[in-house]
């Protein structure tokens, strides 16, 4: 099962995932953030000017037979996403440097993996064919999950992040 936080080793890079970008004009620095997010398929769920914060929704990792998403980083996180449900959600943070004219750019990508806390007996025509039954006239029959599934914290996707702040460093340079 993967680590909760990021781990130690790992802190200082973490801590680190933020750029300095030079502009005059805020708005087409945060438009250039949204556009970057929405190249990788994110949803905006929330963003407030004023604070200088983007939050998008969660989107499930795209796996190894969908080459035209990006947000799995690298084959490792490919085949993660393949083999296990994940999801990920970016948090952009824009804010005034210490120079005038300048912009700290920090991402933070969060990664939690899916709990499911039985066995999802998903089979099409479940509902349609029951072999071991007698004739039932419940037509209200439901097949599937009995309870809702769960999702454990993984830390956060240094690999996205990077990947991110790459991404945002060339937009701010055209």
């Amino acid at each position: 099962m993967a680590p909760a936080t990021v781990p130690p080793e790992q802190l200082a890079t973490a801590q680190s995932s933020s750029i300095v970008v030079n502009g005059s004009h805020p708005e087409v620095i945060w438009e250039r953030a949204i556009d970057v997010l929405h190249a990788y398929q994110f949803d905006i769920e929330r963003e407030n000017r004023l604070d200088g914060i983007i939050e998008t929704g969660y989107q499930v990792g795209s796996g190894v037979l969908e080459p035209w998403r990006s947000d799995s980083v690298g084959l490792e996180n490919r085949l993660e996403s393949t083999l296990q449900s994940i999801r990920r959600r970016v948090l952009v943070s824009l804010s005034p440097a210490g120079s005038p004219g300048t912009t700290l750019i920090t991402v933070e990508v969060l990664k939690e993996i899916e709990d499911m806390p039985g066995v999802a007996a998903n089979s099409p025509g479940g509902a349609t064919f029951q072999e071991n039954s007698p004739l039932q006239r419940d037509l209200n029959l439901v097949v599937g999950q009995s309870t809702p599934s769960g999702w454990i914290p993984s830390g956060r996707d240094l690999a996205l992040e990077h990947n991110l702040l790459e991404r945002l460093r060339t937009a701010m340079a055209q």
